[in-house]
């Protein structure tokens, strides 16, 4: 069984054991989170949502808080002496998929 959820502005296709990375939530590791926006869920019956899929949930645990890789951006005119450096690391949340409830 695999359930679509929505979040941090994305769609992610999980399943239960599962762990997702996703863009931070403000949960404290190892508390549960509730995903309320399901939109699809799947296995022997498919539920379609339109656009959500009624009374369907996907719980998990929280593991770590953490940051990606860091991204450097380097912008340079030529003959112009001018350029431009910048870092960046996006905060993200690891979660632990437990349960589907459709």
């Amino acid at each position: 069984m695999y359930a679509i959820i929505k979040t941090g502005g994305k769609q992610v296709k999980v399943e239960v054991g599962q762990a997702i990375y996703i863009e931070k939530l403000d949960v404290a590791a190892g508390e549960k989170v509730v995903f309320d926006e399901v939109v699809l869920v799947g296995g022997e019956d498919t539920k379609v949502g339109t656009p959500l899929v009624a009374g369907a949930t996907v719980e998990g645990t929280v593991e770590k808080q953490g940051k990606q890789k860091k991204v450097v951006t380097f912008k340079y005119k030529p003959k112009k002496h001018t350029h431009r450096k910048q870092g960046h690391r996006q905060p993200y949340t690891k979660v632990m998929i437990d349960a589907i409830n459709a």
